[in-house]
């Protein structure tokens, strides 16, 4: 065990020896970035470093959270652990004293390592903390992105509100390091929203004051894993109790993500034609992923845990004092419900997407699935390139989306689990800086053509005369 301080001066010398604060090669453009990323929680920072390692340096990230608070993680994450294998590699960009294992290491020990089944989900999130101060990485938090305009020469200009006011920045490159809801938005089914005022509902992506809950009965509609990490925090707050619904008759017990692990279809997914992508993914969300066991049997030790298979909610009721829940074998009543329905994913549904949306090639716009696997859900995805481009619907468009790249969870279709599953994250991020670099290199070409053929620096300086020779 070396303690921090110490890892911390291991991290600096191994970027200073592997040239990590070299200069960038782009020439600049006053008053405007290189790439500018939304999004500064673990996808965003982690892009931000692949960058650096492409020697792409002009860069800054903008999150609309505060400090410290980016992500899900200290949110409205409810895990006490991630989910994940604790030996799965991420952010690290191929450093070793940037995993996640070293930082633990160097506080904790190797027999602290092994003392942990899964990574702490707070712990993860002070990595996440520590990762960007270590690197120093360009965050601008408390800066939500509102709109993205296609201005022309290859320019983007971004609309940003600040605690102090309106901002524009104007950006050559905009990744979209959104998170799960970057590609769309959380689901609310319209009965739902229909039938009870929001005081009575949340979704599992919002704050909820479980505090609040003590003694009360809660319903949870959806069987995702995000269910059960909500029943068992609910639970531990003092909820009297909950129960999750769920649609399907059995639990789901097979996570589809351990296979892709072992095989290479994560790492590799990119190189499958598009029948096969489609194919792949349609199976993918077909099977849920399961709780983990430790989260299972952590709500299911509650005595007020309760589960329901086979039990859609048909309608819900606003009472004056709960809500009534109807489902298939009868009806129960609740003092508030939360859903864990998931997420839509549609660029229509970005707002800072509004001026380019239409020009975005869909899923549906290029492929015609089988009608055995078609499925709108994905349809509704972007078709994006190997390196996480949008592409655009027609020709005329392409001007407009030329230089936005997504890198949240609407790239499942198109390139598997990479932007937002950790599992992905470390092929994904050398694929996309490269990506961005490539674009930002060949959009220069002709400047840096002429450069090239007009170099003239010598470098060979040696005196020589004709009638010199060399003697054996």
């Amino acid at each position: 065990m070396t303690g921090l301080a110490e890892h911390n001066a291991r991290v600096r010398y191994d970027l200073e020896a592997l040239g990590l604060n070299a200069p960038t090669w782009v020439e600049p453009r006053e008053g405007v970035y290189d790439v500018v990323i939304v999004g500064g929680g673990q996808s965003g920072m982690g892009a931000a470093f692949a960058l650096r390692k492409e020697r792409v340096t002009n860069v800054l990230i903008l999150d609309e959270n505060e400090k410290g608070l980016e992500g899900p993680w200290v949110t409205y994450a409810r895990m006490i652990t991630l989910r994940t294998p604790k030996d799965l590699l991420s952010i690290d960009c191929g450093i070793p004293s940037l995993t996640f294992r070293e930082y633990w290491v160097a506080q904790h020990g190797e027999e602290g390592w092994d003392s942990i089944d899964k990574i702490p989900r707070k712990d993860w999130m002070g990595y996440l903390r520590w990762y960007r101060d270590i690197l120093d990485l360009p965050v601008q938090n408390e800066s939500k992105v509102t709109k993205i305009t296609p201005t022309g020469g290859g320019i983007h200009e971004l609309n940003v509100t600040t605690p102090s006011g309106p901002q524009t920045i104007k950006a050559r490159k905009v990744i979209l390091a959104t998170g799960i809801q970057g590609g769309g938005e959380w689901h609310t089914p319209d009965f739902i929203k229909d039938a009870l005022p929001k005081s009575r509902y949340a979704h599992t992506s919002e704050a909820i004051d479980y505090e609040a809950l003590k003694g009360k009965r809660v319903g949870i509609l959806g069987g995702g894993a995000s269910a059960f990490d909500n029943a068992q925090h609910a639970l531990s707050l003092g909820v009297d109790t909950v129960d999750v619904f769920m649609r399907r008759k059995k639990m789901p017990r097979i996570n589809p993500i351990r296979f892709m692990e072992k095989t290479g279809v994560v790492p590799r997914f990119a190189a499958l034609d598009d029948a096969r992508k489609y194919e792949v993914i349609s199976h993918f969300i077909t099977m849920n992923q399961p709780p983990t066991n430790d989260t299972f049997q952590r709500a299911a030790a509650y005595p007020g845990f309760g589960l329901h298979l086979g039990s859609p909610w048909e309608a819900v009721r606003d009472t004056g004092t709960g809500v009534e829940v109807t489902t298939p074998k009868g009806t129960l009543t609740y003092d508030f419900v939360v859903l864990s329905t998931g997420m839509l994913t549609d660029v229509e549904l970005r707002p800072e997407l509004s001026e380019v949306a239409d020009s975005i090639a869909r899923w549906g716009d290029v492929f015609d699935a089988p009608e055995a696997i078609r499925n709108r859900l994905l349809d509704l995805h972007p078709y994006l390139g190997d390196g996480f481009e949008f592409t655009p619907r027609t020709p005329e468009d392409a001007a407009d989306v030329h230089g936005l790249f997504a890198f949240n969870y609407s790239t499942l279709v198109s390139l598997g689990l990479s932007a937002s599953a950790l599992t992905g994250l470390p092929y994904a991020l050398p694929r996309l800086a490269k990506a961005v670099a490539d674009q930002l290199f060949l959009d220069d070409k002709g400047a840096w053509l002429e450069a090239y053929l007009g170099y003239n620096d010598e470098e060979f300086v040696s005196e020589w005369t004709p009638d010199e020779k060399v003697r054996a």
